[in-house]
């Protein structure tokens, strides 16, 4: 049985979004009509959650970082309202406010029946994948980031899945995820890799990306850059941003950006839909114009770049995800 998973990049609901939410949850609020559109068209949601959720702690947690997210509980009731099935949270700013907004994220998207994979009380939570039944399908989600070492969770610490990955990919991950193969009909990989603002993969992101294939991950799908990456089956290296209130570079634009909607089955990928979007200021819209076709141009380019063919088709870009592995 095929399903339609829509796959989104890094969300974060702190600053001014969580102003926002101060006066709703109403997805429309936040997300235009046609988004939500494409998004009930999947069977399951999974997005990269770049804060943690909670009214407690402090930034002085992490007072080398530069920027510290956190969004009130009620991010959870519009993530919940919105449709998502699975947060992904091993990043680099689950802990930006602390051990105690960490333990809190998970609660609060608990109750709300959202699964979450990355980060946890202890070393093991944090490694553990969550597997999802989509329509009889099973999906393993394992969630791990390269950055930064001192997020990493320990037996007696909570926080997240961490794996430095220029250095490889370690044994624990490449074990995860053949033993997930073994227990799931499908496993999907979503690691927050590399630098803020890179218009492409780099190297080691590559290599990281095989090992994973090869140790049997059926779709990888990164985050980190803020920029949409290209698709090497079964890698989709980078997702971009899904909703912020960030800076934008007038180059790279990282305000355009795109959902992936990826068609599965038990056999693996088949499809990928991706649709052009548009970040204003903690909204996000369909892009239209001559935004929707730099995106489309540039993304084409990603791809062609990657060994990968991706085309319109009504008004959507396309990438056949059967037949080619590796990247």
């Amino acid at each position: 049985m095929a399903v339609t998973l829509a796959l989104a990049g890094d969300t974060m609901l702190g600053r001014g979004v969580a102003d926002r939410l101060a006066d709703s949850h109403d997805p429309d609020t936040f997300f235009s009509d046609g988004v939500r559109e494409y998004l009930s068209e999947a069977d399951a949601i999974l997005l990269n959650l770049e804060c943690c959720v909670s009214a407690r702690g402090s930034s002085r947690f992490a007072p080398g970082a530069v920027f510290h997210f956190r969004a009130p509980p009620q991010a959870a009731d519009l993530l919940a309202e919105l449709g998502v099935s699975c947060v992904t949270l091993a990043n680099n700013h689950a802990l930006d406010y602390g051990h105690d907004a960490l333990l809190d994220t998970r609660a609060l998207l608990e109750r709300v029946e959202i699964r979450t994979a990355g980060a946890g009380a202890a070393l093991d939570q944090a490694r553990e994948p969550v597997v999802l039944a989509v329509r009889g399908l099973r999906i393993a989600v394992i969630s791990v980031t390269d950055h930064p070492e001192d997020y990493a969770a320990a037996p007696d610490r909570p926080g997240v899945a961490y794996a430095d990955l220029s250095c490889g990919v370690p044994g624990w991950l490449t074990d995860t995820v053949a033993r997930m193969r073994t227990e799931a009909d499908a496993v999907l990989v979503s690691p927050h890799w590399g630098p803020n603002m890179t218009a492409g993969p780099l190297p080691y992101v590559r290599v990281a990306a095989t090992a994973l294939a090869d140790a049997g991950a059926t779709l990888i799908a990164g985050h980190s850059a803020h920029v949409a990456h290209g698709v090497a089956p079964p890698v989709l290296y980078d997702m971009g941003d899904f909703l912020d209130d960030y800076a934008v570079d007038p180059e790279l634009r990282n305000d355009l950006s795109l959902l992936f909607l990826v068609t599965m089955d038990e056999l693996g990928p088949i499809r990928l839909r991706a649709v052009p979007l548009k970040l204003d200021y903690c909204r996000t819209v369909l892009a239209e114009g001559e935004e929707r076709s730099w995106l489309g141009r540039r993304f084409i380019g990603a791809c062609e770049a990657l060994g990968t063919a991706a085309f319109w088709e009504n008004d959507l870009l396309v990438v056949d995800l059967r037949g080619r592995q590796g990247g």
